[in-house]
């Protein structure tokens, strides 16, 4: 669950939660459904196997993803977003609309959608 750290505002309080390069990316990956390792490092070019292993594990501990293990040979694990991931993946949906303004071109389509 959430660790209680001497935040100095709720922003900090979040930040803490998704620090990172990515932890952000691997959020946005599983928003529409559970994903496998495997689905995830190919989703995410540029992430160790290492990384993304150690991200999991912080956002299961933050609460924020749920890993399922199925007793299957082989091994089979997915992930998916808890409650609170859900909650969260919402809460950063109007940074991605901000993000994808700033990557349209000047005076494109993106600028007349968001005017």
């Amino acid at each position: 669950m959430a660790k209680q750290l001497p935040y100095h505002c709720p922003i900090d309080a979040a930040m803490h939660v998704i620090e990172g390069k990515w932890k952000v990316l691997v959020l946005w990956e599983l928003r529409d459904r559970p994903r496998r390792f495997g689905e995830l490092r190919r989703a995410l070019p540029g992430i160790s196997e290492k990384v993304l292993a150690q991200q999991l594990r912080e956002l299961e501990t933050d609460g924020i993803v749920h890993r399922e293990v199925y007793d299957a040979v082989p091994p089979k694990v997915e992930y998916t977003l808890t409650e609170e991931g859900r909650e969260l993946n919402a809460a950063l949906e109007p940074l991605g609309a901000w993000g994808r303004r700033r990557m349209a071109p000047p005076g494109g389509a993106g600028a007349a959608a968001a005017a």
